[in-house]
């Protein structure tokens, strides 16, 4: 069976970036009628807050992205101690002292000879006596994975064909000295105790998912299928991560984003396929294909969200909105009409309320010089309320008989007069829902 997952950290909120690997491993188990985790990668206790976990599962909620359970790291520390047991066993986890400033000379020197940054594995060289003597000295040291030194090779489902020499990567770390675990040997042991079968995450992984190749395989682990999605950028190709803060999930909700609005760009950014507004979850599953996304860095632009979202309120009936109606003020015996003459001309849910005051409290008109006597003559002939859906067409026929105007000269400066602006709804399905009309005097 097809298991994907999604493995965000309770550091922070989610944002544009990490959705986009949720949205594709949330498509990919959907597809294949496959198994779908949220993990919470919370073994980092001081950064890791239960606020964002419930954040977490609140923009997924909201979003529609449904798990089939729910893993947390903090659960299955026994389960990482395990796998460090047998990697020491096996003769491929040893224990370093280095300090971060003499790693850092390290790298320097190195750089300066030519030489890639690798870590020099002095730490191999260690007697007993001395490693005794530094954990007095220093406290423990860290847990790095001896590496084999071959290549790692992998078809990636987007990449395609990767091929990493592991002498050119540093042993990696999987434990720190005050004994917390990292994300590399938690991810791999969750991935193959969980059974996921396909892994989608970032390029920026690529290094360390061959790592993670060689941990699996001395582990006795199946690998599973990996592709490494391009990063995002912004819209003039700037990095993105200085801007994320301005792109949260919960910061987008508030901004009235339509949850499809964004999963439909989620699903189609990056790859070959043309960005389309889709209905519902279903259209999503059917339509997706990672392997049409490619390598190339993909520019994002939160402007585009906003037509998707205008497009998608404009689809929906009164049902699916009734309450944001309401919250806008709307009368329940006037809600249908209302949402049939607001629907197309709103961006957000928000842009209701703007609606609903000018029916309610009329607008200020909007007359120029030359059309003062036209409208005074013209609001002579309007007929008292109620007005229906035949009174705009009834109303600019007498006024077009009695003043000669007609076409845009006639249409214009009474919609201005009564809206105070250039454009907006028919006003055939606006004016029966003017309670107040300034332009009468």
């Amino acid at each position: 069976m097809t298991t994907t997952r999604f493995a965000p950290s309770p550091t922070g909120y989610l944002h544009v970036g990490n959705l986009r690997t949720a949205v594709m491993n949330y498509l990919i188990a959907r597809k294949a009628g496959g198994t779908f985790i949220l993990r919470i990668d919370d073994t980092d206790p001081e950064r890791s807050k239960e606020e964002y976990v419930d954040a977490i599962k609140q923009d997924m909620e909201w979003l529609g992205l449904h798990w089939d359970r729910v893993e947390r790291q903090s659960d299955r520390l026994d389960r990482y101690a395990d796998a460090a047991d047998k990697l020491r066993e096996l003769g491929r986890f040893y224990e370093a002292f280095e300090t971060p400033t003499e790693l850092d000379l390290k790298r320097k020197k190195q750089l300066n000879m030519g030489k890639p940054p690798v870590y020099d594995r002095a730490a191999l060289n260690l007697s007993d006596a001395e490693k005794e003597a530094l954990r007095a000295e220093r406290g423990n040291g860290v847990w790095r994975f001896k590496l084999d030194h071959a290549r790692i090779n992998w078809t990636d489902g987007i990449l395609g064909d990767i091929s990493i020499d592991a002498a050119s990567v540093s042993d990696p770390v999987l434990i720190r000295g005050d004994g917390q675990v990292l994300y590399t040997i938690a991810s791999v042991v969750d991935d193959t105790e969980m059974g996921v079968t396909d892994v989608v995450r970032g390029s920026d992984h690529v290094t360390n998912t061959a790592t993670q190749i060689q941990i699996i395989e001395a582990l006795g682990g199946a690998c599973p299928r990996f592709a490494h999605h391009s990063l995002l950028t912004g819209p003039q190709g700037e990095a993105l991560s200085k801007r994320l803060g301005t792109l949260a999930l919960r910061d987008l909700r508030e901004q009235g984003v339509q949850p499809m609005a964004l999963l439909s760009l989620m699903a189609r950014l990056g790859s070959s396929d043309p960005v389309e507004l889709r209905s519902d979850m279903s259209e999503l599953i059917d339509g997706f294909d990672i392997s049409r996304f490619g390598a190339a860095p993909t520019k994002f632009d939160v402007q585009d969200l906003f037509p998707l979202t205008a497009r998608h309120l404009q689809s929906l009936p009164l049902a699916d909105v009734a309450d944001a109606v309401k919250e806008a003020g709307v009368p329940a015996d006037l809600a249908e009409p209302f949402w049939a003459m607001a629907r197309e001309n709103i961006t957000t849910l928000a842009d209701l309320k703007g609606w609903w005051e000018l029916c309610r409290d009329g607008a200020e008109p909007l007359i120029a010089d030359e059309d003062r006597a036209f409208i005074a003559e013209a609001m002579a002939l309007l007929p008292e309320g109620p007005f229906d859906g035949e009174t705009w067409g009834v109303w600019t026929k007498a006024v077009k008989k009695a003043t000669g105007r007609k076409g845009k000269g006639l249409f214009m400066p009474l919609r201005k007069a009564l809206t105070g602006m250039e454009r907006g709804p028919e006003m055939a399905a606006l004016l029966p829902l003017l309670q107040v009309i300034r332009s009468r005097g």
